[in-house]
């Protein structure tokens, strides 16, 4: 049983996600980083479809931090509501709304660690924001990205917070977003939750949970 990638497999894993996804990016549809904000924040446990959906509505009537605190909790509830955890979603939007203006003059921070300071932002809704808004290399830690790495052998933990650290070792710090973006790809498209479709799958000859036999 293979119990770990090499460097070089890991490069050559990186090098066939980079040619079978190579327009790989953020689906959640967004104009600036406020937006970005507001539409990661609403993706947890969301489909990016159907924040997308959502979104299209919003931003036509929010533009600005000070939009949503007019609108408040309840009104902003109701438009959200197919998103999912809609109450404490538009809590934690207003909230970051108010310190958007109070703290940071209604501008997003650019970096990971002001981010964090927001209501309802975590570490991967930080890196997110920071990296497809402002260039900052980042690896947002979801469920595909989770799953997907732990599988290929990319990265080797059971936790979001040590598989983040693992991917940063794996992965060169200049392909940290662009690598986040293609294995968030590859797990829609091809290495399901339930249902992976390693037969298809371009990385079967790399991928530790495929060679050790863990798929039943």
């Amino acid at each position: 049983m293979k119990k770990k990638l090499t460097k070089i497999e890991k490069n050559e894993v990186l090098e066939i996600l980079q040619k079978t996804y190579p327009d790989a990016k953020a689906e959640l549809d967004f104009r600036n980083p406020f937006e970005l904000l507001i539409a990661t924040i609403l993706s947890a446990q969301c489909t990016d479809v159907r924040v997308n959906k959502t979104t299209k509505i919003l931003f036509e009537k929010l533009k600005k931090p000070s939009d949503y605190i007019e609108l408040g909790v309840d009104k902003l509830e109701e438009i959200i509501r197919s998103c999912g955890l809609s109450n404490s979603k538009s809590k934690n939007i207003i909230e970051t709304c108010k310190m958007l203006d109070e703290d940071y003059a209604g501008l997003v921070p650019n970096t990971i660690e002001e981010l964090i300071k927001l209501p309802g932002v975590g570490p991967k809704t930080a890196n997110v924001v920071a990296s497809n808004a402002f260039g900052v290399p980042a690896i947002a830690v979801d469920t595909h990205v989770f799953r997907v790495s732990n599988r290929i052998g990319l990265a080797h933990s059971n936790n979001v917070k040590n598989t983040e650290i693992d991917l940063q070792k794996s992965i060169p710090r200049d392909k940290w977003t662009k690598a986040h973006h293609m294995l968030i790809f590859h797990g829609r498209r091809v290495c399901k939750a339930r249902n992976p479709l390693c037969e298809q799958c371009s990385l079967a000859d790399y991928c530790l949970y495929y060679r050790n036999g863990e798929k039943k």
